[in-house]
Parts: C-alpha cells; structure tokens; sequence
C-alpha cells in the first residue's frame, strides 16, 4: 500500500540570527503574517485524512491558524540538544567552538549531551514508518524546519550531513509518498 505524507514547517516564531535551539517560544509578529500570506496556498491541507503536528507551541499556532486541528506527536519534537538548549548558534560556537565544530562535522557526535543527528534522523524515521497506511490515504503534519530536514534525509536514504544542505522555509510543503522503508519524494 502507498500513501501520501504532506510535510507543512512551521511559522517563524523569531528572526533566524535570534533562532534557538529547541525553540519553543510562540509564532511573532512576522509568523502571524507569513500564515495569513499564505493561508489561501495552504487551505487544501485540510483535507488530509490524519493531520499531525510537532509538540512546539509555534507548530500548535500554525496548525489551528490554518484550520488544520493537528494531533500533536512527541515522536515529532526537535533534536533533542541538551545543555545547549535555547541558546543561538552565535551563542554556542562563541563559547564552545571545539564542541560547536565537531557537532557540524560528525552526525554522530553529541557534545551538548543531547541527542546525535544520525539518532535524530533514525528517530524521526521511525516515525515515518509507523504511520497508518490506508490505500490512497493522506496524511500531513506540521513540523519544525529541523523535523522536516531529518525526514527527508531519512526517507531519500541519503547521508546524515546532507542535512546540512537541505533548507526548509517557513511555510513550505514537501510530499513524501510510497510506505515504511520505501519513500520517495514527490515533486508536484
């Protein structure tokens, strides 16, 4: 059986110079104007038959403000990045350059006592393959840009640091197809 996963990222919920890791904090100003953008674009994902949605306070806001009523998912949280979370990039590589260069150059190093990039893939991964398969059936979930990358990665079977390359925009829809451990991405 195949089936069709809608990935939605979230609304910006900050400036991306002031992004934080394992942000949860509300959409701004600038998130409520990106969905009401966007909102006419994005309504059809009310029709998908189960609708998902990362725990985070941003990913809940962009789902009700869509109409969507997604079911919030724990499996779906953020990488998990221990002593580092809620501080920026800046932040981090400031005061811990060794460890902020190892985590970009080993998807299996962990220096904030969090959880590894190949463990985050791995997991969102499991996810994807535990999602209910109906014949033709729909699904979508609103999801941190991190989630959706993780995801991708996981579906495309490709390398974990090409998470790295991949950009995922506020907003912006990206369609998985087939079923667990056979994905592909389709380009509509």
């Amino acid at each position: 059986m195949r089936c069709r996963l809608t990935l939605l990222t979230a609304a910006r919920s900050s400036p991306l110079l002031d992004a934080r890791f394992d942000d949860d904090r509300p959409l701004d100003h600038a998130g409520w104007q990106e969905i009401h953008h966007r909102a006419p674009v994005l309504h059809g994902l009310a029709a998908a038959g189960l609708r998902y949605r990362s725990p985070t306070e941003r990913c809940r806001e962009t789902g009700h403000a869509l109409g969507l009523a997604p079911l919030a998912q724990p499996a779906l949280r953020d990488c998990d990045m221990g002593r580092w979370r809620g501080r920026t990039l800046r932040e981090v590589a400031a005061a811990e350059p060794e460890a902020f260069d190892a985590w970009l150059a080993d998807p299996r190093a962990a220096p904030h006592g969090g959880e590894t990039l190949t463990g985050f893939i791995t997991r969102i991964g499991g996810w994807l393959d535990t999602r209910p398969l109906e014949e033709d059936g729909w699904m979508m979930a609103v999801a941190e840009p991190a989630v959706v990358r993780a995801a991708l990665c996981y579906a495309l079977r490709v390398p974990p640091d090409t998470y790295w390359r991949i950009d995922a925009h506020a907003l912006a829809t990206v369609t998985l197809t087939g079923s667990p451990r056979n994905w592909c991405l389709s380009c509509d």
